[in-house]
């Protein structure tokens, strides 16, 4: 079983009426993502420099 704790933090492009928006925990080898109004389902991990390449792309607007 794994005890690791998660820091969760929002999106920033959440608003504070609760919309739909994902959570992040960031760790230093993976990446945990969850929707925030479904978190008893479980979250998605992915590697940090996955992510890294994600945002990227999605800051330089180069998603599809």
């Amino acid at each position: 079983m794994n005890d690791t704790v998660y820091r969760w933090h929002t999106s920033s492009f959440s608003n504070a009426s609760g919309g739909n928006c994902v959570e992040v925990a960031e760790g230093p080898r993976a990446v945990n993502i969850r929707d925030t109004q479904h978190r008893h389902l479980g979250h998605l991990a992915v590697p940090a420099t996955e992510w890294r390449a994600f945002l990227h792309a999605v800051r330089k607007d180069e998603l599809d």
